[in-house]
């Protein structure tokens, strides 16, 4: 099941909003939370529920390990424990073919692997679990005493299939002690309905021209038929694609976590207006890079151990924020690809545009970052040379067709609506609209903000009825 979903609209979440504010009782909340969650990641793979499950017993059984055993060398098994279960689940899951393909061609061997259709939000759930026992390890939470509150910690629909990664420790709180308000519950449906439309009405529309011009993973298409100013358009088209779906998810898990109490840490921060690679990183996936750094790249010793160490760090820290987005080696190509890109940044480059107009490191930020969504995107190294060929003119591709001037005529609107919300014009306004309604007109606030929610809602829905386009990309990881 998907949020931008007509059943997930007009049953799944009506339903369990009704039962769960039906109830006032804590322990029943959490229950009714817990196996409307199951229900949902079960509702598209109901047999890797039990792997879900599993991962959530164990980690709380390491939880409560380490906690008995803290201050002596029994503790440390706990964490190993944690680390070794969830890697190794991840190990055979998502990487196991891509480990044998690797295995068979350095040593000429033959090996046959066992294939496993990918668990959907097996990347997610595993690092919020590694998180947790780490953590606790570490003292900066007590371990969960109540195996209901941790199993609804791991499954919580909201965030389960496709992040953000949330930690316990951001939302101990929320899990022990929420309370849910009317106003947690308006600005949950309206943060909803925003990254329903984003995904709806931006993402899958450019998701669509993406395709015309870029084939799809398994159904390739002939790069000799496409011009230079398509493979630019066709990338640009997947770099708004991906971030209106990411964004739009992360936006909908948001609201439905403040439907229900939970208050979760952003994702997002406006990533196409940054200035550098390093800014962009600090803007895109927030939750992923926040994890690698205060997991891998600090504890490895960060930039403290001296210059050559810390680049060392750095490169480890990318090649695996590469291989965790995909068991392929264009996924670690694009993770080195920005690991380079920030090395030259410190090296060189911002001392180089710091005497330079802003517009300059702007410009070769979206630059950069359109290469890399074109290492992203192909996984057949024939057609990633082959488009980067064409991108740069190296290729005997023309540069421009009549065809192309008529869909940006076409999308015209679209187009300037998808480019302008990349810009951070909303907080402002929304501020503006919250401080000068709320505050000096309440019931007029409530009005328009119950007419803002159900239009998005209902331009997104009409959207959903007549359109079968609806991929999300982060499912694949």
């Amino acid at each position: 099941m998907v949020f931008a979903s007509l059943i997930f609209l007009t049953v799944f979440l009506p339903l369990h909003l009704v039962l769960y504010y039906a109830v006032d009782n804590k322990t029943y909340r959490n229950i009714l939370l817990t196996l409307f969650s199951l229900a949902f990641y079960a509702w598209g793979e109901p047999v890797w529920i039990i792997l879900l499950i599993i991962s959530a017993l164990v980690d709380y059984g390491n939880g409560r390990w380490i906690e008995h055993f803290r201050g002596t060398a029994h503790a440390k098994w706990g964490l190993i424990s944690s680390l070794l279960v969830n890697l190794g689940l991840l190990a055979t899951f998502k990487y196991n073919v891509f480990l044998y393909e690797n295995f068979n061609a350095l040593f000429g061997t033959a090996f046959e692997p066992t294939k496993y259709a990918l668990p959907i939000g097996i990347s997610f759930y595993s690092f919020q679990t590694i998180s947790y026992t780490v953590d606790v390890y570490r003292g900066q939470v007590k371990a969960q005493k109540s195996f209901l509150r941790f199993l609804m910690f791991v499954s919580l629909f909201h965030q389960l299939v496709a992040g953000p990664i949330v930690r316990y420790s951001d939302i101990e709180d929320n899990i022990n002690n929420r309370k849910e308000t009317a106003y947690d519950i308006s600005q949950g449906i309206l943060r909803f309905c925003i990254g329903l439309f984003k995904k709806v009405f931006i993402a899958n529309v450019a998701g669509g021209l993406a395709v015309l011009y870029l084939g799809e993973p398994g159904n390739p298409l002939d790069l000799s038929t496409i011009t230079v100013a398509e493979a630019w358009f066709g990338i640009f088209m997947f770099a708004l694609q991906i971030y209106y779906d990411f964004s739009g998810y992360s936006d909908m898990a948001i609201g439905l976590g403040r439907m229900f109490g939970f208050h979760y840490y952003e994702n997002f921060n406006y990533p196409y207006i940054a200035k550098s690679t390093a800014d962009f990183w600090r803007r895109w996936h927030m939750s992923l890079g926040s994890f690698f750094k205060d997991y891998i790249y600090i504890p490895l010793g960060g930039n403290r151990k001296g210059k050559l160490r810390g680049y060392l760090n750095l490169f480890i820290v990318w090649f695996l924020t590469g291989l965790w987005h995909g068991a392929s080696w264009n996924f670690v190509f694009w993770g080195l690809y920005f690991g380079v890109l920030i090395l030259l940044e410190r090296l060189i480059l911002n001392k180089i545009f710091k005497r330079l107009p802003a517009i300059f490191s702007h410009a070769y930020l979206l630059i950069a970052v359109m290469f890399s969504w074109v290492l992203f995107y192909f996984e057949d190294s024939n057609q990633l040379f082959q488009f980067f060929e064409i991108m740069v003119g190296a290729s005997e591709n023309s540069l421009w067709n009549f065809k192309l001037g008529l869909v940006l005529k076409e999308h015209a609107y679209w187009l300037a609506l998808a480019v302008l919300l990349c810009l951070p014009i909303y907080p402002p306004f929304g501020r503006w609209f919250e401080n000068k309604l709320r505050f000096q007109s309440g019931l007029l606030y409530w009005w328009s903000l119950g007419i803002i929610q159900l239009i998005l809602l209902l331009v997104s829905m009409a959207l959903l009825v007549g359109d079968s386009f609806n991929p999300f990309i982060y499912y694949r990881f």
